[in-house]
């Protein structure tokens, strides 16, 4: 029992601080870790590595979160891969929701409770790998869609929210705010961005449906 292999779970997380405090938390803990930046990077690690699990964050550049799940879970070879979504972003109901719809079997707010998510891990590894079929295209971009528009329209207002109180506030108070500021405009122009690539997508899609048919 001594020469096991330890688990291999691959970190995808576009923020390299996060990713390697996730790094360092999970090695110290036994197991074996692979990383990726963004989705993209990810397939290319899992069809390397084949990990046990993936643990994601949703609102990354080039391919989120979302999109990956929705990459595995229609991939055969990747259809019982379990995978653990982390996201400050993503948190409202609706939001969980469609994640799970995607077969996620967990779902954890930022900030990472440390416990809770060695806790989380260490259940998920034990259980039996997810029944969990792919929605197909039309309905994932549809429910894609819908949560991008939401997260667009919280980050207009909150946007605006800074833009309004800095410059009342005293000048030893300004740079934190500026930062999230500059950290909510960079969000927002990634989910626009990602916005206009799924509308894309699904009207391609109808197109090719209408014209099929």
């Amino acid at each position: 029992m001594e020469n096991e292999k330890s688990p291999c779970l691959l970190v995808v997380e576009d923020v390299p601080a996060v990713r390697e405090m996730l790094e360092i938390t999970l090695r110290f803990n036994g197991y074996t870790v692979e990383s990726a930046a963004n989705g993209e990077e990810a397939l290319a690690k899992i069809a390397e590595c084949k990990p046990d699990l993936v643990i994601t964050d949703l609102l990354m550049p080039k391919l989120d979160g979302f999109m990956l799940a929705q990459r595995l879970r229609r991939d055969p070879n990747t259809r019982h891969l379990p995978i653990l979504f982390i996201s400050a972003t993503y948190i409202t109901p609706e939001d969980k929701d469609f994640a799970l719809s995607l077969g996620a079997i967990r779902f954890l707010e930022k900030p990472i409770d440390t416990e809770e998510f060695l806790l989380t891990i260490a259940e998920v590894l034990q259980e039996s790998p997810p029944e969990s079929s792919p929605l197909d295209d039309e309905t994932f971009y549809r429910g894609y869609l819908e949560r991008l528009e939401n997260k667009m329209r919280y980050k207009a207002k909150q946007i605006a929210r800074l833009e309004r109180l800095i410059p009342t506030l005293p000048e030893a108070q300004r740079p934190s705010f500026q930062a999230m500021l500059a950290t909510a405009r960079k969000e927002r122009e990634i989910v626009r961005q990602e916005f206009e690539a799924v509308k894309q997508m699904l009207g391609d899609l109808l197109a090719s449906d209408q014209s099929a048919s």
